[in-house]
Formats: C-alpha cells, sequence, structure tokens
C-alpha cells in the first residue's frame, strides 16, 4: 500500500515538474498577456502576495508561471528606474560647488585686495622671458578650480627631475583669476615658473574672437539639445543612458573646457606643450614628453587602456559617434579605441600649419546643420572627428584615466605606476562623491597646512 502511493506520488511530481517546465518555457518564449491582461492590472508587489494571489483563486501552473515572469518584470524596471535616478542624481551632485572651494575663493580674493604680495607679479619679471623660451617645459592648464590647480602643479613639480625646467601656464576666467592669481602669488613655487593669466586679458584678433564665440554658441546648443532629450527620454538599459548623462557634467558648459581647442592661439610664440586636464595628478617625471617625438603628428595620447592591447572599455568610438548617420559611419571604425583626452603633448606648429582649429570648427558646423545628431554631449567627440589621423599614440604608463567613474577595477600596483592619473569622470576627488578608495592619491598633494586650506575646512 505505502509502495502504491508513493509512485502515485512520483508520478503526481514529474507531471508537475513538467507541466511547470512547460508554463515557465510558454512565459519566457511567448507574450506574458496574451489573454488580454496588461502589465498594470498586476497588483502584486512580492513573492509572497503572489503565491498568497494563486492560492486564494486557485490558479493553474501556466497563470502562476505568467504571473511570476511578471512580477519579476515588474521589479527588473524598478531596479533599471532607480538605478536610473541614482546615476542622474550622481551626476547632479558633480556639478556642485562644495562649501569649502568657495570658500577658499572668497578668502582669496579678499586676500588679493587687501595684501600687495597676493597682487605682486606672475611670473616675476626675472622670469617673464621663460614665458617664451622654446628650451623650457611648458605646461598648460585651463582651469576655473584654484584647489585643482594647486595639486596639479605641487604634484608635477614634486615628482619632477628637473623641476627648474618647468614653465606653468595657468589660463582661468575673469571670476577666478583674482584667487587664482593670489594662491601661487602667496604660494610660489621656488623651483618652477608659474603664470597665472584671466581670459580679460588676452588681446584676441577679432577673428578668434569670432571663432571663438561662435564655437561656444555651437556647444550651448548642442547641451541644449542633449539635456531636454535626456528629460523626455526613458531609456531601457543602464548602459545606454550612461552616454547621455554626460550632459549634466559641468565639463559641457565649461568655456575653460571648450577653449583648448584654442591653444595655439592662446600661446602663438610656443612650439610644443604639455596639456594636464585639472582632475589629473602627475605621480613621476614627465619630462621625456616634451623630447617625445611625434612623427609629425599633432597630438600624442594614449589610446589603449591599462587592460591590454586593444582595450578601452566604454570608451570606443561607437561609445561617442552616432553611427546610423552616413556622415560618421563612412569615415570612422565604430570599434576603434578613442585616445585618452586630459594628458596631451601638443605639436603647436602642426597644428597651426594644418589649421586644425578650422578643421574643428567645421566639423561644429557640420553638426548644426545635420540636427546635432553625429555625436554624443562631451567634449572629446568632436575633437575625435577633427584630430582623426593626427594623433600618435602614447605609451599606456603615461595617463590612466576612470578614476572618476564607479568603483574603478584599475589595481593599485597600475595606478602606482602611472605617470598621471586622471578622475575623469563626476567623482572628482575635492567633491563628497570622490571615491574614498583612490581620493588618498590626490589628497597627499592637498597643503593641509596652508592657512586658506584650514580656514575653510578643507581635508587632505
Amino acid at each position: 500500500m505505502v509502495y502504491v502511493v508513493c509512485c502515485v506520488d512520483a508520478c503526481t511530481l514529474k507531471q508537475l515538474k513538467e507541466e511547470l517546465a512547460r508554463a515557465l518555457t510558454e512565459a519566457k518564449d511567448g507574450a506574458i498577456f496574451e489573454s488580454g491582461g496588461t502589465e498594470t492590472e498586476v497588483s502584486f508587489d512580492s513573492f509572497n502576495e503572489l503565491v498568497k494571489e494563486t492560492t486564494s483563486k486557485r490558479q493553474d501552473i501556466k497563470a502562476f508561471a505568467f504571473n511570476t515572469k511578471a512580477l519579476l518584470l515588474r521589479l527588473e524596471r524598478k531596479v533599471q528606474s532607480a538605478r536610473h535616478r541614482e546615476s542622474v542624481y550622481w551626476h547632479l551632485a558633480s556639478r556642485g560647488v562644495p562649501k569649502s572651494l568657495h570658500c577658499l575663493c572668497l578668502k582669496l580674493a579678499e586676500e588679493y585686495a587687501v595684501n600687495a604680495m597676493a597682487r605682486s607679479r606672475l611670473p616675476p619679471p626675472e622670469y617673464v622671458s621663460h614665458l617664451t623660451n622654446p628650451s623650457f617645459h611648458h605646461v598648460v592648464l585651463l582651469t576655473d578650480n584654484v584647489l585643482a590647480a594647486s595639486v596639479v602643479v605641487s604634484s608635477t613639480v614634486q615628482n619632477s627631475a628637473r623641476p627648474e625646467k618647468l614653465v606653468f601656464h595657468i589660463v582661468t576666467d575673469k571670476k577666478t583669476y583674482t584667487p587664482m592669481h593670489a594662491w601661487f602669488a602667496i604660494n610660489s613655487i621656488k623651483s618652477a615658473v608659474v603664470e597665472v593669466k584671466g581670459l580679460h586679458q588676452y588681446d584676441w584678433s577679432q577673428e578668434v574672437n569670432i571663432g571663438v564665440k561662435e564655437m561656444l554658441d555651437i556647444h550651448r546648443l548642442i547641451w541644449s539639445h542633449h539635456y531636454n532629450n535626456l528629460k523626455q527620454e526613458e531609456f531601457e538599459y543602464e548602459g545606454e543612458y550612461r552616454r547621455y548623462l554626460e550632459v549634466l557634467s559641468p565639463s559641457c558648459l565649461s568655456v575653460m573646457n571648450h577653449l583648448r581647442i584654442y591653444i595655439p592661439e592662446l600661446f602663438p610664440d610656443l612650439k610644443k606643450m604639455v596639456f594636464l586636464d585639472d582632475d589629473v595628478v602627475v605621480q613621476h617625471d614627465i619630462s621625456p614628453l616634451w623630447e617625445l617625438g611625434l612623427n609629425g603628428k599633432v597630438v600624442g595620447a594614449v589610446f589603449d587602456s591599462w587592460c591590454g592591447q586593444n582595450c578601452c572599455p566604454g570608451r570606443k568610438y561607437k561609445d561617442y559617434l552616432n553611427f546610423s548617420h552616413p556622415e560618421i559611419s563612412s569615415h570612422f571604425d565604430h570599434d576603434r579605441c578613442a585616445w585618452l583626452y586630459g594628458m596631451n603633448v601638443l605639436d603647436l606648429e602642426a597644428w597651426r600649419r594644418i589649421n586644425m582649429t578650422a578643421s574643428y570648427l567645421n566639423w561644429l558646423k557640420l553638426n548644426l546643420n545635420s540636427g546635432l545628431a553625429l555625436w554624443q554631449p562631451g567634449v572629446l567627440p568632436p575633437a575625435l572627428l577633427a584630430l582623426e589621423g593626427n594623433v600618435h599614440p602614447i605609451d599606456v604608463s603615461w595617463h590612466v584615466a576612470g578614476l572618476g567613474h564607479r568603483s574603478p577595477e584599475i589595481g593599485r600596483e597600475i595606478l602606482e605606476a602611472a605617470a598621471v592619473i586622471h578622475f575623469s569622470g563626476p567623482a572628482k576627488p575635492w567633491l563628497e562623491i570622490g571615491f574614498p578608495e583612490v581620493r588618498s592619491l590626490w589628497d597627499r598633494h592637498v597643503n593641509i597646512s596652508n592657512k586658506f586650506i584650514m580656514k575653510c575646512g578643507i581635508r587632505g
């Protein structure tokens, strides 16, 4: 008797398994609500509610399988929506200026007004000739962030084998000029030359002024176009909207960021420079960069990533450019690695010879005439197009980027070995959203003993 019961139970169990497997397959391969229902009619939000619904209405296995899939889809969409909102808030947080940095600018501006030393000439008269002397190592930094500029300069000097050869050209906007000047006048770099210059102090030709205005106007239109699209879109996949979130980055509207394409006009007497973004830290001597031959190219940059040759996750051409547009698909390879912007060697003579700035402006106008559809928001895409075929690859150890993105997987040894590390991405090291595991690499170059740093509560 016992044997018969077991046999019946085993057969029933086998039948149930087969029926459940069939129902799950149908739920996977078919439409969930073929019977006419819709997702909004599914009232349960948890598995317990699903079980209660099934048992109370005595639903069959097929209904249970379909309702299970509906529940999973609903929960999956909730998770995707939460991730989307988190990413948006995270990028929005990158736009804020911490109270401590705002305090630093105010204190330094006040010092500039009352302290003659803070207004002293930069560089001192005896070093003015260095500014156009091609035998020196010229570094250009375009920024409106005093603290970030101090870290770039101090880390470069500290790790230089020949700091006396370094000449820093810091270009800033009119608003930041007085605090930036005050900082470097009071905290003078004894072994290097530092020039601080505001955009209002440049005497550009009418042609350049018109070009700069046109460039900035188009960039604002691009930003507005993508920003409006971002508000209207409901992105289904995380990777799909991540690229669009770049429009929330301060760099998209930053005048200082876009002016890098006018560096040859900013420094008409120089032939070669190294460009550094204000969110980098220099960890080793970079003097060999000025001796680096670019084989007639305009820019020297890292193409591959720390993970190996042709390894550049998240930064291939297809991640920046719209390959559904024939103007892009007919000229560029979608799987090609995009070069890194942020630490670059610039051959200004070659730049002027082929008029790279004009090429950049032509691409901006073409994008405008194409309905702003050629590339995703950001500073790099138009540069990729304008500089195509004019970028010379340099060794990956010179520049490791991505430290400002979520939980970088770069090993500590690779980070320590890199000549320049770049906090590209929203999580800048001076923000609260910066990642503690890598922020220490930046913090070590903050002068916490400085009286202005202490007054404003900045902690390195």
